[in-house]
C-alpha cells in the first residue's frame, strides 16, 4: 500500500506539470483553432531559461519567474508574427510550427548542449519529507511542492475563465467565435492573449518539468505527446477536459512505468484509443463551431 500511495502520488505530480502544458494548449486550440506544436519545444525553452537564470542567480524562483515572462513574451511574438501571417491556413501552421520546434531544438543543443540537465530545488524543498496521512512514505518535498502549485494554477485559471470578463470572452470564443466578432470584441487581443497565457504556462512548466523529467534534446517531442494525449481524452476547447485529462494520462504513465514496464507506453495510449472509440470529441469536448 505504500507503495502504491507513493506511484500515486508520483502520477499526480506528472499530472500537474501535463496540465500546466495542455492547459494552455487546449485554450490556444478551443479559441484560435491553431495546433501548435511547436508548443512543446516552448515548454523545452522555458526551462533551459529557468536553468540558465538560476544558474545565475542562485534562485530558484527567480529562474522560475524568468522562464514564465520569457516564454510569454515569444509566445505573443509568435502570435502576432508568424501565426497571424499564415492567415488561419490550417496545414501551413502545422507545417511551421513543426518546423519550429527543429529551429527550438538546434538552438537549445547550440546553447546548452546534448547532456540531460537538472534543476534543483533549494533548502526544504529539495529533501523529503515522512508523510503520516499516507503510511508514514517518505516522499520528496519538491514534488509535493509542484503538486501545489499545479493545484493554485488551475484555481488560478478557472476563477479567470468563470469569473471575469475576460473568461466569459474567451469561453464565448471557443463556443462560437462568430458571435464574438458580432458583438465588437477585439478577437485579435483575445488570441494575443490566449497564446501569450499558453506559452507562459508552457515556460512555467518547463522549470518545474526540469526539476522531476530533466531536460534534454527530444524533450519537447515527448512532453508534446502528453499533451496530445490529454485533450484528446480531454476534449479541445475544453479547460476542465484538460484538468481530467491530465490526471488520467499522469496515473496511467506512471501506474505503467511502476507495474507494467515493458509495455508502459503502450498503456498510454490506452485511454486515448478507448475515447475515441466510445466518445470521439473527449469526454468533455464540444462541437467546433
Amino acid at each position: 500500500m505504500p507503495q502504491f500511495l507513493a506511484q500515486t502520488l508520483n502520477g499526480l505530480t506528472l499530472a500537474g506539470i501535463i496540465f500546466l502544458v495542455s492547459s494552455g494548449f487546449t485554450l490556444v486550440f478551443g479559441v484560435m483553432r491553431v495546433t501548435n506544436l511547436s508548443h512543446g519545444a516552448v515548454y523545452l525553452l522555458g526551462g533551459y531559461t529557468g536553468y540558465s537564470v538560476i544558474g545565475a542567480t542562485h534562485n530558484f524562483f527567480y529562474g522560475l519567474v524568468a522562464a514564465a515572462v520569457a516564454m510569454a513574451v515569444f509566445g505573443f511574438l509568435l502570435e502576432r508574427t508568424l501565426i497571424s501571417w499564415l492567415h488561419r491556413s490550417e496545414m501551413s501552421e502545422l507545417l511551421a510550427t513543426l518546423g519550429l520546434i527543429y529551429v527550438i531544438d538546434d538552438i537549445a543543443l547550440a546553447i546548452w548542449g546534448g547532456s540531460p540537465l537538472t534543476i534543483n530545488l533549494p533548502g526544504f524543498l529539495g529533501k523529503s519529507s515522512t508523510l503520516p496521512l499516507a503510511g508514514g512514505i517518505v516522499y520528496p518535498n519538491g514534488r509535493l511542492f509542484i503538486l501545489a502549485i499545479s493545484v493554485v494554477v488551475a484555481v488560478g485559471l478557472y476563477a479567470l475563465l468563470r469569473r471575469t470578463r475576460v473568461g466569459a470572452i474567451i469561453r464565448a470564443g471557443v463556443d462560437d467565435r462568430d458571435m464574438v466578432n458580432a458583438l465588437g470584441i477585439n478577437v485579435r487581443r483575445v488570441f494575443s492573449l490566449v497564446f501569450t497565457l499558453g506559452a507562459l504556462l508552457a515556460g512555467f512548466a518547463g522549470v518545474l518539468g526540469g526539476t522531476v523529467l530533466n531536460l534534454y534534446t527530444g524533450g519537447d517531442s515527448d512532453i508534446l505527446l502528453f499533451a496530445l494525449a490529454v485533450v484528446i481524452v480531454g476534449g479541445l476547447g475544453s479547460y476542465e477536459g484538460a484538468i481530467l485529462g491530465s490526471l488520467v494520462i499522469g496515473l496511467v504513465d506512471n501506474y505503467g512505468t511502476a507495474y507494467f514496464p515493458s509495455v508502459a507506453y503502450s498503456i498510454l495510449f490506452l485511454p486515448v484509443i478507448i475515447v475515441l472509440l466510445v466518445k470521439p470529441r473527449g469526454l468533455l469536448g464540444k462541437a467546433s463551431t
